[in-house]
C-alpha cells in the first residue's frame, strides 16, 4: 500500500500544533501498512515553508520514512491536465464559485492516482470531486 502525502498535511505536522501529532499518527498508521510518498512538486511546496532549509527537509523526510518521488511523467502531466481542464471548465460555466486551484493540486492528484494506492490530504472534497477513483484519507480518519 503506497500513501502518497498532500503538502498540507506535512505543512500542519510541521507546526507542532494539537493537530499535528494527530496526523503525525494517520501518517504512522499509514507508513505501518506501506510506503509513505511525497511527490516532487510537495517537496517544491514543502521548501517553501516558514524557514526551511533543504537539510532540514531531507532529515525530516528520512526521519518519517517518507519516500520522494521527483519523477513526474508523461502520463501524470496528462491526466493532470485532463482534471485541470475540467476544473477550470466548470468553474467558467459556474461563473466563479469557490477560490482557484492550483495546477499543483492536479499534478499531486494525478500523480497519486497513477503510482500511489491512496492519498492523505486535509482537501479530501476538492480531491473526491476531481479524482472520483482515488483513496483519500484525511481529517475524518483521526
Amino acid at each position: 500500500m503506497r500513501t502518497s502525502i498532500d503538502t498540507n498535511i506535512i505543512s500542519i505536522i510541521l507546526t507542532g500544533t494539537a493537530i499535528s501529532q494527530q496526523l503525525s499518527n494517520l501518517l504512522g498508521r499509514a507508513g505501518g501498512q506501506g510506503a509513505l510518498v511525497i511527490c516532487g512538486p510537495v517537496y517544491a511546496e514543502l521548501m517553501a515553508y516558514p524557514n526551511m532549509t533543504e537539510t532540514y527537509l531531507q532529515a525530516f523526510l528520512s526521519q518519517t520514512r517518507v519516500e520522494v518521488d521527483f519523477t513526474i511523467d508523461e502520463p501524470v502531466w496528462r491526466e493532470a491536465a485532463r482534471k485541470f481542464a475540467e476544473y477550470v471548465s466548470r468553474r467558467r460555466k459556474s461563473g466563479g464559485g469557490k477560490a482557484k486551484r492550483l495546477v499543483t493540486d492536479f499534478v499531486i492528484g494525478a500523480h497519486a492516482s497513477l503510482y500511489c494506492d491512496r492519498l492523505c490530504t486535509l482537501d479530501t472534497e476538492l480531491f473526491s470531486h476531481d479524482f472520483p477513483n482515488l483513496q483519500l484519507i484525511g481529517s475524518e480518519s483521526l
